[in-house]
């Protein structure tokens, strides 16, 4: 696998166009949390209390919005009084009807699977929400059923759209006294997000740009991001839909203590310790012998490429993940060294949930487009999200 570092800070490539071209609406993250939060009051969501607070949430969207609903459990913590679950199918579960609320969302406003749900929880007479631009089949949707609705402007790429779909959601959970989300906290979200956008600047070069940094210890490896608490595990699979999305790259999401006791096994196998080199694994026993010396000075300049090593992503949430998931989080950093796999930890960093969780998403939004420029991907010149009716 090429990687073109020097692309990460080259003048010309930073403002040719392309995957580059997501920076400023990426950058744009900051004033999407405020104005969303302004037309979600002002689309009345705060209605959706009328009838008290619901038996349960739930909140539809597939592709990249299906983000939205791991966000919302994630704020409203196992703690939440009552449950809030994800749907991303057509349709709705058997047990909806009129004593919950729908919230769907759509980044296109033509999800099929979104539209489907939306009519059959107005069938039977749940509370219903959309969040999608105008002028799209969503928005109709809304209208004719009397659904609340509040706009998505701005005409940004759709993976650029997450706070625009999430924060209307905020602000209607709270109206239902679901979840606890101050103005205040929003605003730290913004003005947190704004910071991300001032150091991964294009003009910041690598060496003290946080974005390009890590784009460039992910290239040629295969993450695996996990989480350490709710929050930093929502942050593991935006931080994979991302990398898929913008950087069409692999990435596995997990985290403590579940599902990291089934992924740790991966640690011991073809892209951790277990890797084929054509030598011997580490951890074998085998010792060292003449054939062993010769290889060391060999010329490798016709080698193949080294083979794609696992790198470990750890996004920790400090004060926050219990005792034991921050024990077997040190446990598995050592198990990682032992076995030559590099280890990345960053800080989810914030005094409310929503800021946590935007202070580890901000800065893998970045992440992807710089990963993608380096690595030569346009994802507009390929499959996107969109063209499977996101």
């Amino acid at each position: 696998m090429y990687v073109d570092e020097t692309a990460l800070d080259d003048p010309a490539r930073l403002d040719g166009g392309g995957v580059v071209a997501l920076l400023p609406h990426v950058a744009s993250a900051g004033p999407q949390v405020r104005h969303s939060a302004v037309l979600a009051e002002e689309a009345g969501v705060a209605r959706l209390a009328a009838d008290g607070r619901p038996r349960a949430i739930l909140v539809v969207g597939v592709g990249g919005s299906a983000l939205v609903a791991d966000v919302l459990a994630a704020v409203a913590g196992p703690a939440g009084p009552v449950p809030v679950l994800g749907h991303h199918a057509y349709g709705l579960p058997g047990w909806v009807g009129v004593a919950d609320v729908v919230l769907a969302v759509s980044a296109s406003g033509a999800s099929a699977e979104m539209l489907s749900a939306v009519e059959e929880a107005t069938r039977r007479g749940a509370r219903v929400a959309v969040v999608a631009p105008p002028d799209t089949p969503a928005a109709h949707l809304a209208s004719v059923t009397g659904a609340t609705y509040v706009p998505l402007t701005g005409g940004r790429p759709v993976s650029t759209t997450l706070w625009s779909l999430v924060v209307p959601l905020l602000v209607a959970g709270r109206a239902l006294g679901v979840l606890r989300v101050t103005d205040a906290a929003l605003e730290a979200t913004a003005v947190r997000l704004e910071g991300i956008a001032t150091r991964c600047r294009s003009s910041s070069e690598s060496f003290v740009n946080p974005a390009k940094t890590l784009a460039l210890e992910l290239a040629g490896s295969l993450p695996l991001v996990w989480g350490t608490s709710a929050v930093t595990a929502a942050a593991a699979r935006g931080a994979v839909d991302q990398l898929a999305a913008i950087a069409r790259y692999p990435a596995l999401a997990g985290g403590l203590p579940h599902p990291g006791h089934l992924q740790i096994g991966l640690l011991d196998g073809p892209f951790g310790a277990g890797r084929s080199t054509g030598g011997p694994a580490v951890g074998s026993g085998s010792g060292g012998t003449a054939d062993d010396l010769e290889d060391f000075f060999r010329d490798r300049v016709d080698d193949e490429e080294p083979p794609l090593r696992l790198r470990l992503v750890l996004l920790r949430d400090p004060g926050v993940e219990s005792t034991e998931v921050t024990r077997q989080a040190e446990a598995v950093i050592a198990v990682a060294a032992e076995r030559g796999v590099g280890v990345t930890e960053l800080r989810a960093e914030g005094a409310d949930p929503v800021e946590r969780l935007a202070a580890v998403l901000g800065l893998f939004d970045f992440t992807a487009v710089y990963l993608a420029l380096a690595l030569g991907v346009d994802p507009g010149q390929t499959l996107a999200a969109h063209d499977l009716g996101r």
